[in-house]
C-alpha cells in the first residue's frame, strides 16, 4: 500500500516565501520614499502677489476757485471685485491734497467711516472731521462735495450717484448750503480744456476745468 506524500512542508514554505517577498517590497518602498524625501529640492513658499497700482483721476479746485482740475494719481488697491476699498483710497487721496499747483477740497484729517455700494449709488459715511474742518462758505462746501462725487463717478462709471451720511446719520447739508437729503449726481459741465506744461507739477498734463456749483461765492 502506497503512502500519501506529505504536502504541508511545501505549503508552509510557499507562505513564508510570499510573506518574505511582501516584506521586501514594503521595505524597498519605504527606503525609496525616504531617499526621495532626502534629495528632493525644497519648494519656496508661495508668496501672495501684491496688488498692482491702479491709475485714477482726482478732482481738485483750481487756484482761482472757478472750477475743478483733474489730477492723475495711482492707488495701491485691487478694484476687480469690490470697489469699496478703491473708493476709500480715492477719498483718502483727495484728503491728502493735490500734488500740482491746485487747491485742496477736503481737510487733511478727513475720515471716512464706511463706504457701501447700493446698486448704482455709493453711500459714503463721513466722519465729523470732514464737516468741522471745512472752511465756511458755500463754495468750500460745494467744492468738497462735488470733488468727491465727481472723482468717484468718473473712475467708476457703474456708480451714478453718491449719498452722504455724517457719523452714520442722514444730513440735510454740511454747512447749510448744499442739499444732501438725496443722492447727488456728478457735475461734469466743462468750462474750458487746456494743456498745462509739466512745470505745474501735476502728473497729468491735461487739466479739465469744471464749473463748481456756486461759482466763486465764499
Amino acid at each position: 500500500m502506497k503512502r500519501t506524500r506529505q504536502k504541508k512542508p511545501i505549503y508552509a514554505r510557499t507562505i513564508l516565501l510570499i510573506a518574505f517577498l511582501a516584506a521586501a517590497a514594503m521595505l524597498g518602498s519605504l527606503m525609496l520614499h525616504k531617499y526621495q524625501a532626502r534629495h528632493q529640492t525644497p519648494q519656496a513658499p508661495v508668496q501672495p502677489k501684491p496688488a498692482g497700482s491702479v491709475p485714477v483721476t482726482l478732482f481738485f479746485s483750481s487756484t482761482d476757485g472757478s472750477g475743478f482740475v483733474r489730477e492723475a494719481r495711482e492707488i495701491e488697491e485691487s478694484c476687480s471685485t469690490d470697489i469699496s476699498p478703491c473708493i476709500r483710497a480715492i477719498l483718502e487721496e483727495l484728503a491728502n491734497g493735490p500734488l500740482g499747483d491746485l487747491a485742496p477740497t477736503l481737510p487733511q484729517n478727513s475720515s471716512f467711516r464706511s463706504i457701501q455700494i447700493q446698486g448704482d449709488t455709493a453711500v459714503i459715511d463721513l466722519g465729523a472731521a470732514v464737516v468741522e474742518g471745512l472752511p465756511k462758505g458755500s463754495s468750500a462746501e460745494m467744492s468738497a462735495v462735488y470733488s468727491m462725487v465727481n472723482s468717484i463717478t468718473f473712475n467708476f462709471p457703474t456708480i451714478k450717484r453718491v449719498q452722504f451720511l455724517v457719523e452714520g446719520q442722514n444730513v440735510s447739508n454740511l454747512d447749510g448750503h448744499l442739499d444732501l437729503g438725496k443722492p447727488l449726481e456728478p457735475n461734469f459741465q466743462l468750462d474750458t480744456t487746456q494743456e498745462n506744461s509739466s512745470s505745474n507739477g501735476s502728473p497729468d498734463s491735461r487739466s479739465v476745468i469744471i464749473n463748481t456749483p456756486g461759482g466763486n461765492d465764499r
